[in-house]
């Protein structure tokens, strides 16, 4: 198993170039199935998640032509419907697979889903969306087996118990494209990545209006058509560079982003005493005069991003002052304390809230990854840490990372990978 090893203490300095996002890679390429003929998809992540999706789409029988950062998709040789549970245990976003496949061949017959370990994640919002627009769905055996002969448009509640489903708002309005009169989907997410959905959909023939609200209007066609489209660039990834710059007191420029999509980390960073300059596709970032505790609370878009939580939390560890974290997301988010307490941290949790007494210093141990952005906390701690960290169980980085130790290395740190 892969460890990464990191010798802390360097000041990051220079550039980074910022890979396209892999929240909006799975779902479009899940999209593609909607289409007839074949969809070119570029900026692509190459990442463990999205070649997971790719193999998936595979065994069910689509033309793959996959070329560095794009990849050719034709679906019209699709003919097994059955997402097998081997690779869609793997990761969560498998789950968005079901609308394409039900809306469009009219059955669909995919694995529970798996992926990170972070609290309980019910895909009950994407059943009940389903249902409501005429699927049957039935549960056997840890797979979900759908069928509908027409699925028809109505009006469609999505919200739950944390907010709006980033995942299910997806799966929901990729079904809708092809059925049969308008659906409105009321309280769903408007997150950069569904807006980017929306887009390549409504580029291959869809009528989606209302993208970035919470009332999205779908008309729908008898066909999709494939189509080029360029993915957006991944806000996640540009947060946690964002925090590296930070937590090492250097100086990086964060480049091919669009800032406006890290509005609320930004306002935290500057809230702490980060100093930040926007331009219109990059921004620097510097800590110059050591920074101070702030409190933040985790929301749906545009608010604080939950991926970006534990990131934030090693780099308040060493802020002046007492900051609180609360979790709204999901509450149990909080798996990454321990191995943090053990760098030398200070956090101790009530309820959905994380204490942390900053003015801390990270000393070099060995810790052990969790899921995907606890392991990038890691690191960041480890960039800071007084000696050298050996962090364990990193292939949960190669889920949502790509190039993650070349780009750290370009920046100066003293980071490798070893078997």
């Amino acid at each position: 198993m892969d460890r990464i090893i990191v010798k802390g203490g360097v000041p990051l300095e220079g550039k980074v170039r910022i890979s396209g996002s892999k929240n909006s890679a799975l779902p479009i390429l899940a999209a593609t199935l909607l289409a007839e003929g074949t969809s070119r998809i570029e900026n692509l992540p190459f990442l463990k998640d999205t070649k997971t999706i790719l193999k998936i789409l595979n065994s069910l029988g689509a033309k793959i032509k996959l070329n560095k950062n794009s990849v050719e998709i034709n679906t019209d040789t699709v003919k097994n419907f059955t997402a097998p549970y081997d690779l869609v245990c793997l990761m969560r976003g498998s789950i968005c697979l079901l609308g394409p496949l039900l809306t469009r061949f009219k059955k669909a017959v995919v694995s529970l889903p798996g992926g990170c370990v972070i609290g309980p994640r019910p895909i009950d919002l994407h059943l009940k969306g389903l249902r409501d627009l005429g699927a049957e769905i039935k549960i056997k055996k840890g797979y979900i087996e759908a069928k509908t002969k027409k699925l028809k448009g109505r009006r469609i509640f999505l919200g739950g118990a944390f907010g709006s489903s980033v995942l299910a708002t997806a799966n929901v309005m990729m079904a809708a494209t092809l059925a049969e009169g308008e659906t409105l989907i009321e309280f769903a997410a408007c997150e950069p990545e569904i807006v980017d959905l929306a887009n390549f959909l409504n580029k291959m023939g869809a009528k989606i209006e209302g993208t970035g609200s919470h009332l999205l209007r779908i008309k729908g066609v008898r066909r999709l058509r494939g189509k080029n489209y360029k993915i957006i660039s991944d806000r996640i990834e540009a947060g946690t560079y964002l925090v590296a710059g930070l937590i090492t007191k250097g100086e990086i420029s964060i480049e091919n982003i669009n800032p406006s999509h890290l509005e609320a980390v930004i306002d935290k960073a500057e809230e702490s005493g980060a100093e930040i300059n926007l331009k219109k596709r990059s921004l620097q970032v510097k800590n110059s005069n050591g920074l101070r505790a702030v409190n933040l609370v985790t929301f749906p878009y545009p608010g604080f991003p939950t991926d970006m939580q534990a990131q934030f939390m090693a780099l308040l560890c060493l802020a002046q002052g007492t900051s609180v974290i609360t979790e709204r997301i999901f509450p149990k988010r909080f798996m990454h304390i321990g191995e943090l307490n053990r760098m030398g941290a200070d956090i101790t949790i009530e309820g959905d809230s994380a204490i942390l007494k900053g003015d801390r210093t990270f000393v070099g141990t060995k810790v052990m990854a969790s899921d995907l952005r606890a392991s990038a906390a890691l690191v960041l701690a480890a960039l800071a840490a007084r000696g050298e960290t050996e962090i364990s169980r990193v292939y949960h980085l190669d889920r949502g990372y790509e190039r993650l130790v070349e780009k750290l290395t370009e920046l100066g740190a003293d980071i490798k990978r070893i078997n």
